[in-house]
């Protein structure tokens, strides 16, 4: 028979302050110097599949004093004009994308996340929904983008379409959580009283998600009109593009204007949003 292994005494006693625990715990310092010594040394061995041209840095102090400089002194023109180059018709566009895409990702989300319920629908149905929710979370924003422009052409229509279906995944996964968080006792009791599917709909589900609903929706905006920005990289509307041309171009006054209208803007949403977060959770 083999021989049982004693278990090692613990240092531990009844009775002992915290001090005296401090001072009986295991000395481990040899392990954690040791794990210190192979993360630099790591850290300094990927460090030498780093490489670089000469003149690399000063490049980039210069662009960085380059557009700290062009956002304490931007264009004017662009600034303050009403045209459709100028930065509130852009912002409006950027702001535009955002919503209408988190809105209609929003509708397009809400059958998605009763079939993938499990206290809804059957598990193999709900498998097959939450994969499906899966599959389009996978692919980033970038390629949906790409994909669009290829289908309609360079424009907002292009960034709505692509604001819609990448909210699908994250408004989908949200959703059904708060579904699946639902009280039955509620849904029961109505059951009981004779409510039609409808009532139970009215007065037992809408009641209890509409909050996590709208919270999700609103910091799904958020996101949205930071990826839009983004997106205009690639052509799809939005601000992006005319930033991007203006840094491409050297033209650092109006790449300042653009990105103190974007601060502005999302200084702005950022503070509405919080607001009706805290309207939504504790009522103030």
């Amino acid at each position: 028979m083999k021989k049982e292994k004693k278990a090692k005494p613990s240092p531990w006693k009844p009775g002992m302050t915290v001090q005296e625990m401090y001072e009986a715990r295991p000395n481990l310092w040899i392990w954690t110097v040791l794990t210190l010594v192979i993360i630099a040394g790591l850290v300094a061995w990927s460090s030498s599949a780093f490489t670089g041209s000469a003149g690399t840095e000063m490049d980039g102090w210069a662009v960085a004093k380059s557009i700290l400089n062009g956002i304490f002194h931007p264009s004017k023109e662009l600034l303050f004009s009403l045209t459709k180059e100028g930065v509130l018709y852009l912002l409006v566009e950027t702001l535009c994308i955002a919503f209408l895409g988190t809105l209609v990702g929003a509708v397009l989300a809400v059958p998605f996340a009763f079939l993938g319920a499990t206290n809804i629908v059957p598990s193999p149905i709900a498998i097959f929904f939450r994969t499906v929710v899966m599959a389009i979370r996978t692919i980033p924003a970038f390629v949906y983008g790409l994909m669009f422009i290829r289908v309609t052409g360079p424009g907002p229509f292009a960034g709505l379409l692509t604001m819609s279906v990448c909210s699908i995944g994250m408004i989908s996964k949200m959703f059904i959580e708060s579904i699946e968080d639902l009280d039955p006792r509620i849904l029961e009791s109505l059951d009981a009283s004779g409510c039609t599917t409808f009532q139970k709909i009215r007065y037992g589900i809408i009641p209890q998600i509409s909050a996590d609903f709208a919270s999700t929706l609103i910091y799904r905006f958020d996101m949205n009109l930071r990826d839009t920005t983004v997106l205009g990289l690639v052509g799809a509307g939005g601000i992006g593009a005319p930033l991007v041309f203006a840094m491409n171009y050297y033209k650092w006054n109006q790449a300042g204007a653009i990105l103190i209208g974007l601060i502005i803007l999302i200084l702005i949403i950022e503070w509405f949003s919080n607001k009706l977060r805290n309207r939504l959770a504790r009522g103030i």
